[in-house]
């Protein structure tokens, strides 16, 4: 038996766990699922005789060093600021290790000691990052392959309700974390290079540059700028691109309703709303806006934020509710932590609704004197609330990534990505029998 240690039984792991136990039997596979929350882990796992949920603190060092004795390989699904701690007691214990989360610059550094080790440490094998890195890197070696010359390249994924659960005026629900939905696009300025030019769209900006893109069977969606696209040059051996941007898809007319609460200030998390646990929606929205006893909260956000009575948005807002006069009831809240209370009201996914995820690549070249141009996209929609396509667009990559390791198909060492082509390349194969399948079409 090989024994697989999960770290985290969080709803991205949940096609990841299904995974592993469906093939068990026959890999021979005894997985141990751990989470803080007992319940959580024994829900992951069921009745299944190849598979133990426990009570586990992975940030205890003795408890995580008991623990990882005897695995043959460990996933961490914890957010991405706890995976050091594990990753360096497997590289002592020469253990290898798998997370779906970024390359830190203190992951990075682990590299050497992972080689000499003799293990690899596995990361971005989820949805974005992961299958971004894949899709994008078959069609790139392709391109390179046949002699072309890249000229720019362009990626957009998006986390979105699915067209059959799609109710609302926003065309939006949580996917994933609501947090990290409020909070998207601060702490720095998107930048990209564009024809040879580096651009810079700051926060305040973000929403109202964004680009049309169009998936041929479900329509139009915009894009805006994700933080850092130039970190991607490296990354894929593009360092002398001309044009490089990577995004994040919404359905047309999100980004240009969304950025009246980032001009409002709504999203900021930065500081504390006094009083905020008496406070009503309405007194939420009226906080940012001028003293006025004589003009409603409505006509002074109006006013404020030039909004005509024609406007599409106005309805996306009165939608939302944010004039009703229900409280608030978050103590100490931040301006962010009650527009995302406010979201949940009105986003959250209802028990039969589906989520879908959207990828979309734009690949332009030079090939034999001729300019070529290439879009690749997949779209998958999840099967329930609980195997969602963002859980098995994160997970199944995961799983998959994981059962080639144990049988020793991937042999690279140290910190890596799925971006080589012995790794990718049998990844994405096995997505496609799930139904993640990538269409690519030659525009010109």
């Amino acid at each position: 038996m090989k024994n697989i240690l999960v770290i985290g039984a969080g709803r991205s792991s949940s096609s990841m766990i299904k995974y592993f136990l469906e093939n068990a039997e026959k890999e021979k596979w005894n997985i141990r699922v751990g989470d803080m929350n007992l319940d959580l882990a024994q829900q992951k796992v069921g009745d299944s005789k190849y598979g133990t949920a426990f009570k586990f603190d992975a940030l205890n060092p003795t408890e995580r060093w008991n623990e990882l004795q005897g695995k043959d390989i460990v996933v961490s699904m914890l957010p991405a600021r706890f995976h050091l701690e594990v990753v360096k007691d497997c590289i002592k214990l020469k253990i290898n290790i798998i997370t779906p989360s970024y390359v830190s610059k203190e992951m990075q550094a682990l590299d050497q000691e992972a080689r000499e080790a003799g293990i690899i440490i596995m990361n971005e094998i989820g949805v974005d990052p992961g299958m971004d890195h894949m899709s994008a890197k078959k069609v790139l070696d392709e391109i390179e392959e046949a002699g072309g010359v890249l000229d720019s390249f362009e990626s957009f994924t998006g986390g979105l309700v699915a067209p059959e659960s799609d109710d609302n005026p926003w065309n939006y629900k949580f996917t994933w974390n609501p947090r990290n939905v409020v909070l998207a696009g601060q702490g720095s300025a998107a930048k990209f290079i564009q024809k040879g030019k580096y651009k810079y769209i700051p926060y305040t900006k973000l929403f109202r540059r964004t680009e049309i893109i169009e998936i041929d069977g479900y329509g139009k969606f915009e894009g805006y700028a994700n933080r850092d696209s130039l970190k991607y040059r490296s990354v894929y051996d593009l360092e002398n691109i001309p044009t490089i941007y990577r995004g994040t898809l919404r359905k047309v007319g999100f980004c240009r309703a969304w950025n009246i609460f980032v001009q409002l200030g709504a999203t900021d998390d930065s500081y504390v709303l006094e009083g905020s646990e008496n406070m009503t929606y309405r007194d939420f929205i009226n906080s940012f806006l001028a003293y006025d006893p004589h003009n409603s909260v409505e006509l002074k956000l109006r006013h404020f934020l030039k909004i005509d009575q024609d406007d599409y948005i106005w309805d996306k807002l009165v939608w939302l509710g944010i004039f009703t006069d229900k409280k608030v009831a978050l103590k100490n809240a931040t301006p962010a932590q009650i527009l995302q209370k406010i979201l949940e009201d009105k986003w959250t996914l209802k028990e039969d609704d589906k989520d879908m995820i959207a990828m979309w690549h734009k690949f332009t070249y030079e090939l034999n004197g001729e300019m070529k141009e290439i879009h690749s996209s997949m779209v998958y929609i999840g099967t329930d609330q609980t195997y969602t396509a963002m859980s098995d667009t994160v997970g199944l990559p995961v799983g998959i990534c994981s059962k080639m390791i144990l049988d020793g198909v991937i042999k690279r060492k140290g910190v890596q990505i799925p971006i080589h082509k012995e790794i990718y390349e049998p990844v994405m194969k096995a997505l496609e029998k799930y139904g993640m399948i990538y269409t690519e079409k030659q525009v010109c």
